[in-house]
């Protein structure tokens, strides 16, 4: 059970006036002509919807369109990918879709049978059969299962199903056994579709947070209270367990059921990275004393914190992106007696953790390379601080690989479980997805509690054995091309890494059409990945660059990949993230700025033949390309965008990402946000690369409006190749099944080709 954390928030209670009783100063809004597209499902809007989707399906779906179309969907709908699995008691599970299942099949299967080439699955529920009886386009979004009593096996799940593949889903209560919803007339549980979470307290009650039956929002449109909901009960009949302020993001209770540490935690989610966290004793709600910007985890009996910013704790300061652990029962008494478990250094920052029974397993990256150790609680490090660590030996340079443990609960090896099995997911640009699992166990060289000689080579610690379950196939010549990470040098003089991917033998004189990725928000990662699709959509295209006449051997190109790891984003922790937060936001397009002029520079492409693509936050960033740096880009696709940052904060989800870029009703927040809003920083009389805006009218996280209405605008300026494309579902990922994820990810693609390799 995990949960994140804490400092100087209220204890939950009813909204508050945040404005000391004074009116605030707004700033004011800029003119708005295109106002009127906010009226998400209205009928005018959906028709100028349908227009351009019209104009823009004109232009892309030609012939080679539906080859690449087909080539993709061939890759998202393959029988032969790994079918990822979550284990619970004695079966594993997956969900999968492929051109049958379309929607998809939530299905299970035996570890011995998931082992053989062609597993036994035990089908539960075909979405596209449930969507077909009932009239809906339900998107699967995961299972919740009810912890049965010692020596029963798993039977009762809450089943999250969206109607249209956006963040609001509606819970319903589903028997593995018996293959069907347990019927809400004979007290099944049945949550309206709404913006929340669940988890169950037993048998009988859930704890719910919810905007549904008339249930608060908060300001960011995310469930404003917790409460305690019985068979038979409806929502708004509920008690109330949690509330948070209005202005605050979001309210979430949850219950950790592990025998022996059952616990109910409450989190006042304060904006996208303040949160504070409270358990339940004895009926009153008691804080965990941390500071807002300190991440908190529970494990059985151990407290883990991440502090977000340095943490100074009775006169010891702990650095941004440090893992520090405490006695559960001993921090909440009082104690502050922490271990220091992993201190970031300039290369190499910790991006997540899973406990197995026994262990805790650290995912690292070094130079946004993979790097796994393997710590001992029962084992001091024999220094002042910290458990024994081991490395991990399953992380070749350049790839991404992760481990996490297979089921935490249950028995350890020696008693015959897999308490301390952990599944390893390895990948890289052009090395195919493997699955391997493994089990962690003392080394046996000296006993639990016990610390190693100073002077001994080397500290005993977990051996771990582990081998190849499945292997995911090739979906191009990989073999063709070589990845190589090359660093830019941003405005201010910080080094910036990307990675490239290329064909072997590259000509580096500046004509390869190049695609330029990248995100740099919300301590994201941007990592090594096998892409099927971008090697066929992308890399492995082929066009004619001369043919003879000009004197050279006719020769033709393939295409260049390049992902940036720029600032605001989590590569290298907190403070990487930090540094593009907010006034510092320009640092973030200056860095990705910076990747395409050395891409440039290096004599890979030129601004010809050179591309941006990006979504969401990342839409944001290629929307800046194209309004602040026209001049070294050709082409430009913006996916599910924010574009304007003056209402953002009113539009779906918005509010809740003030954190981020700021709030822009302060006036002097607007001043810098201005600065960076693409919506309000188009100009006449600059020639604008050829831009492509695609959405979804489903998206209900940034939604589909500012990208309508930066279409609109550039297209009522006169602007040549402006295109837009909204999908009417899919949700914030523009798709909710293979099919619409291929023509998706077709219509950037071929956009980018056209614009670049012409």
């Amino acid at each position: 059970m995990t949960t994140t954390a804490a400092d100087q928030a209220s204890v939950p209670g009813p909204g508050r006036d945040t404005s000391g009783g004074l009116p605030r100063e707004t700033a004011p809004e800029p003119v708005d002509e295109n106002v009127w597209l906010e009226d998400i499902y209205g009928e005018e809007q959906l028709a100028w919807v349908k227009e351009q989707n019209s104009r823009t399906e004109d232009l892309l779906e030609d012939g080679s369109y539906t080859d690449l179309e087909a080539g993709i969907l061939e890759v998202l709908d393959s029988t032969d990918r790994i079918a990822m699995v979550g284990k619970r008691g004695g079966w594993y599970y997956n969900f999968w879709r492929d051109q049958q299942n379309p929607k998809g099949l939530w299905r299970r299967t035996t570890w011995e049978s998931y082992c053989t080439d062609s597993p036994e699955w035990d089908v539960l529920l075909d979405v596209d059969e449930l969507s077909r009886a009932e009239g809906e386009e339900w998107v699967f979004h995961g299972a919740t299962f009810l912890r049965p009593v010692s020596g029963e096996p798993y039977r009762l799940a809450l089943l999250a199903l969206s109607p249209d593949g956006g963040d609001a889903n509606r819970y319903r209560e589903f028997d593995v056994e018996a293959r069907v919803f347990v019927d809400p007339g004979q007290g099944g549980f049945d949550l309206p579709t709404a913006k929340g979470n669940v988890s169950w307290l037993d048998a009988d009650t859930l704890l719910v947070a919810s905007t549904a039956d008339g249930l608060p929002k908060t300001a960011s449109s995310y469930a404003r209270t917790a409460v305690t909901l019985k068979r038979g009960e409806s929502l708004a009949a509920a008690p109330r367990l949690f509330e948070v302020p209005e202005d605050h993001m979001m309210a979430m209770a949850a219950h950790d059921s592990t025998p022996g540490f059952e616990r109910t935690f409450a989190v006042d989610y304060v904006d996208f990275f303040n949160r504070t966290n409270f358990v339940l004793r004895d009926g009153s709600w008691v804080q965990i004393d941390v500071p807002t910007d300190v991440n908190v985890s529970a494990h059985r009996e151990w407290l883990l914190f991440r502090p977000q910013q340095d943490w100074v704790l009775d006169g010891t300061t702990h650095p941004s992106g440090s893992l520090l652990a405490a006695n559960f029962e001993d921090y909440l008494a009082g104690s502050r007696d922490l271990t220091v478990l992993f201190t970031p250094d300039a290369h190499t920052s910790l991006q997540s953790w899973s406990w197995t029974r026994n262990f805790l397993l650290l995912n690292l990256l070094k130079d946004v390379s993979a790097e796994i150790r393997v710590l001992d609680p029962a084992r001091p490090s024999g220094t002042e601080s910290g458990w024994a660590a081991t490395l991990l030996d399953a992380c070749p340079p350049l790839h991404d690989v992760n481990a996490y443990a297979v089921d935490d609960e249950d028995e350890g090896p020696a008693d015959g479980g897999a308490g301390d099995d952990f599944w390893l997911i390895a990948t890289g640009f052009t090395t195919p997805t493997t699955l391997m699992r493994g089990t962690l166990e003392r080394d046996g060289a000296l006993e639990p509690g016990s610390a190693p000689e100073p002077d001994s080579a080397g500290t005993p610690g977990v051996v771990s054995r582990h081998g190849v379950v499945k292997s995911s196939p090739s979906f191009f010549a990989d073999a063709d091309y070589e990845v190589e990470q090359h660093f830019a040098v941003s405005d201010d003089g910080t080094r910036v890494p990307y990675f490239q991917v290329a064909p072997r033998g590259l000509a580096l004189d500046g004509q390869n059409p190049t695609q330029l990725s990248g995100y740099g928000g919300f301590e994201v990662s941007r990592t090594p990945a096998y892409s099927g699709t971008v090697g066929r959509a992308w890399l492995e295209r082929r066009t004619t660059l001369s043919d003879g006449s000009d004197g050279k051997a006719p020769h033709s190109r393939g295409g260049v990949y390049v992902v940036a790891n720029i600032r605001g984003g989590g590569e290298y922790g907190p403070a990487w993230h930090r540094a593009a937060l907010k006034e510092n936001r320009h640092r973030a397009y200056e860095d990705f700025a910076a990747v395409a002029r050395d891409l440039i520079s290096r004599g890979v492409t030129s601004p010809r033949r050179l591309g941006c693509v990006g979504g969401s936050n990342g839409g944001l960033l290629v929307g800046n390309m194209l309004t602040r740096y026209p001049e070294l880009f050709r082409a430009v696709s913006c996916g599910v965008p924010l574009l304007d940052m003056r209402r953002y904060t009113k539009l779906s989800a918005g509010h809740s990402w003030i954190a981020e870029y700021g709030d822009p009703d302060v006036p002097e927040q607007w001043e810098y946000i201005r600065t960076f809003s693409p919506y309000h920083l188009l100009k006449d009389a600059v020639d604008y690369p050829e831009t492509f805006i695609w959405t979804a009218t489903s998206d209900d996280r940034v939604g589909p409006m500012q990208a309508r209405k930066m279409a609109a605008r550039m297209l009522a300026m006169g602007i040549p190749n402006v295109w837009f494309h909204e999908a009417l579902e899919g949700g914030h990922a523009g798709a909710s099944d293979n099919r619409q994820a291929a023509a998706l990810q077709a219509r950037s693609q071929h956009f980018l080709w056209k614009a670049l390799a012409g």
